[in-house]
């Protein structure tokens, strides 16, 4: 098995990154090259942003069988997965933290596959994780980093002496609704008040909410969203990482994996959020607006997503990273997944003391989350 690095995505032909996907992760469309060729294409990443595409590619007789999708990083934007205090440690003992090898996809805190591999050679994954750490070493990179990788690689992860992480998130599960009043029907009396009465706060606003599309997609759209995430990305982080090229030529290649959820008034857009469609969930990425109104955050990036999933019959909806407020309006703590391995055995030891305690962290979190969860009793 030949290893070769890829530091553009456009020397890798379509149709076998594809087949390399077309296993567990075909329904993933954050995995798909038309994903990493718009994040290319629009300067989205490269060596100008901190993600230098490293795309690490494994052959037998010309015909490449795994991709291990990752990144050199010489920062930890962008990440959801925060190891600041790693890296603030890492230098204080005189050596260089970045760069870092980050295998993951850029600015999206979803959980999926991590290693894009042809279904008939999966069982050489450990093969091409092995390599990977040879790189690292060879590269004299401090470290590698699998984020959110999914709850079937933490086996893979620990046989391969990597570090496993957990972190929390809040995702909706689609019991086989029918409507929305159905999902109502499993809440407490006053949980389920409470959102009847924000969905009529966000709808009397004074205009039309919208729910795009496909073809529906228009540059209008789409620039209108680029400013809700501009501003958005400067109130919130400082930095938007996405270029206005990214959210235009969505609708190129990817307008049939989007929804686009827009607030209108007076002819012109309010307030959005855009999700990723994939084959079994919906997933929230960006809210933006440039005026206020009561409860319209909720109802476009939560109620509207519920609506969508019921009506396309999808599992689920991952509403991002972090916000504790999402457990009132339905959503429930899951636990989330990174795989982290250094060269050097010391720095190695001390993270593992460090993810043993984190650990115990996230485990009571998680239980007093669940004590607050607004379901019925006979609906936990």
């Amino acid at each position: 098995m030949e290893t070769l690095i890829c530091t553009t995505i456009k020397s890798i032909p379509r149709d076998q990154w594809e087949a390399c996907r077309s296993g567990k992760a075909g329904g993933d469309p954050f995995l798909s090259y038309d994903f990493f060729f718009l994040l290319e294409s629009s300067n989205s990443v490269g060596p100008k942003t901190g993600w230098i595409p490293f795309y690490i590619t494994f052959k037998e007789k010309s015909i490449i069988i795994g991709i291990i999708v990752s990144f050199l990083k010489n920062h930890s934007q962008g990440e959801y997965v925060f190891d600041h205090s790693w890296a603030d440690a890492y230098q204080r003992s005189g050596a260089n933290y970045y760069p870092k090898l980050q295998v993951a996809v850029p600015f999206t805190p979803v959980s999926g596959e991590r290693i894009l591999i042809r279904p008939e050679n999966e069982n050489r994954v450990d093969e091409m994780i092995a390599s990977t750490k040879r790189l690292v070493k060879e590269n004299n990179l401090s470290s590698l980093h699998i984020t959110f990788c999914n709850s079937r690689f933490v086996s893979v992860a620990k046989k391969n002496s990597l570090l496993v992480r957990e972190g929390i998130q809040y995702h909706w599960f689609n019991r086989d609704y029918k409507s929305f009043d159905d999902f109502l029907e499993t809440l407490t009396h006053r949980k389920r008040k409470n959102i009847t009465k924000e969905r009529k706060q966000a709808r009397n606003f004074g205009g039309e909410i919208k729910s795009l599309t496909g073809s529906e997609l228009t540059d209008s759209e789409l620039e209108s969203f680029w400013h809700f995430y501009q501003n958005t990305g400067k109130r919130k982080w400082g930095y938007p990482y996405l270029t206005r090229g990214f959210f235009i030529n969505l609708k190129e290649n990817l307008k049939d994996s989007i929804l686009l959820v827009l607030a209108e008034k007076n002819g012109q857009y309010v307030a959005g959020a855009l999700n990723f469609i994939g084959s079994d969930c919906l997933y929230g990425r960006y809210w933006g607006c440039n005026q206020f109104f009561p409860a319209m955050h909720f109802e476009l990036c939560y109620y509207k997503a519920i609506d969508f999933a019921i009506e396309r019959g999808l599992k689920r909806v991952e509403a991002g990273a972090q916000g504790d407020h999402k457990i009132a309006r339905g959503y429930e703590a899951c636990i989330t997944y990174s795989s982290h391995w250094f060269p050097h055995e010391g720095f190695m030891n001390a993270v593992d003391d460090f993810l043993k305690e984190e650990k115990k962290i996230v485990s009571y979190s998680g239980e007093q989350i669940q004590s607050i969860s607004p379901f019925k009793k006979e609906n936990n």
